[in-house]
This record gives C-alpha cells, structure tokens and sequence, in this order.
C-alpha cells in the first residue's frame, strides 16, 4: 500500500476548509502511522502556474509544516487536477507490486476526485479515509455537502470508505 497525500499545501491547506481539524488531525494521524509501519508516503504538490501564489519558489506551494515530507520520501509536482498526470509518478505507480492506494488531501471536488477516477480506470484499489479529503465552499454547494457528495455518492463503486481507525490499522499491517 501507499499513502498518497495530495496537493497539502500552504496556500489551500487552511482553515476555511470544510472540517478542517478533523483533516488536519487524521491526515497528520495517517503520515504518522505510515511511517511508523514502514508503508510509503508520496506527496504531491500542484503547481498552478506563475503569478497564482500556487507555483514553485511561491511560499504557498511548500506542503504544510505538520506534514512536512521526511529525506527519502518520494514528492511529486503535477499541473493537471489528477496525479496521474505527472508521468514520472504514474510510471512509479505502475511499477509497484501492491496496487492499494490510500489517498488523502485536497480538494475532494477537484485533485482528488480526478485522483480517485485515475487511479480505478488503472487498476488500483483506492482507500478513502472518513474526514481526510475536503474542500471550500463554492457558489452551488456547501464544504460539507461538496465532501459528502464525492465521499458517499460519486466514489460509492470506486473506492473502500474507511474509517480513520480502520485506515489506521491497515498502514498497521
């Protein structure tokens, strides 16, 4: 299995986000249960282009302190909403002998939900942690009704809902 945190970074990883505590806390719970299990945290940072406060060398680009990636762990920077659009990355992926995909991070109705379809059309078992993906408002829907929406409708077919606790315990095995 890999965790796959996505796109945790300074400029979107802020408090205006829908549940952004209990993100905080299980995302930082699910790192920390990686690494001390030995399963592989890759991070992912989306690059938005110059001048959007969202690109390499922006402050707003690094991934968050509380998440910080460790020397060895693997990052990757993509310019499209799905992971997989970084060549490099799905060309790892692809190699990999365990086809589990835990993905955790930002924005549910964007990144992640390009993510999670990706990463099914190839193959992988995608685990989505309760309280883990999240996003903002928008003119139509609500954080929490976006978030619902993915986790518990759209994903419904694609990916194995989880609990925090259960996540945990699987980096556990």
């Amino acid at each position: 299995m890999i965790l796959l945190v996505v796109d945790m970074q300074k400029a979107i990883a802020v408090d205006d986000l829908y549940a952004y505590d209990a993100l905080m806390d299980g995302t930082v719970r699910l790192v920390d249960a990686a690494r001390k299990n030995g399963v592989e945290v890759i991070f992912v940072q989306h690059d938005a282009g110059p001048g959007t406060g969202l690109s390499a060398g922006d402050e707003g680009f690094e991934i968050i302190d509380e998440l910080h990636p460790e020397p060895g762990e693997k990052v990757f920077v993509k310019t499209i909403n799905s992971c997989f659009g970084n060549k490099e990355l799905k060309k790892y992926l692809k190699q990999q002998e365990d086809k589990r995909l835990m993905i955790v991070g930002l924005q549910t109705n964007y990144c992640i939900d390009a993510t999670v379809k990706s990463a099914f059309e190839r193959g992988f078992e995608v685990i989505i942690p309760e309280g883990t993906n999240s996003t903002f408002d928008n003119n139509y829907m609500t954080g929490e009704t976006t978030v619902r929406y993915y986790n518990e409708d759209v994903w419904e077919e694609l990916v194995d809902a989880v609990t925090l606790d259960e996540a945990i315990e699987m980096l556990s095995k």
